[in-house]
């Protein structure tokens, strides 16, 4: 997939479809992701429950 990134204000965003939000199994509302820079590579994962 690719997609293109849109500018908001002073920063630049990227939209996720709902298609891409279920494979994730990811509700934006109340969940939070992860995101990792490996090299040149953005890795972007639901984050786990913190069990406080």
């Amino acid at each position: 997939m690719k997609k293109y990134l849109t500018k908001s204000g002073n920063s630049w965003v990227m939209t996720f479809t709902k298609t891409l939000l279920e494979l994730l199994e990811l509700n934006p509302e109340n969940e939070q992701v992860e995101i990792e820079v490996e090299g040149k590579t953005l890795k972007i994962t639901k984050a786990k429950e913190n069990k406080d």
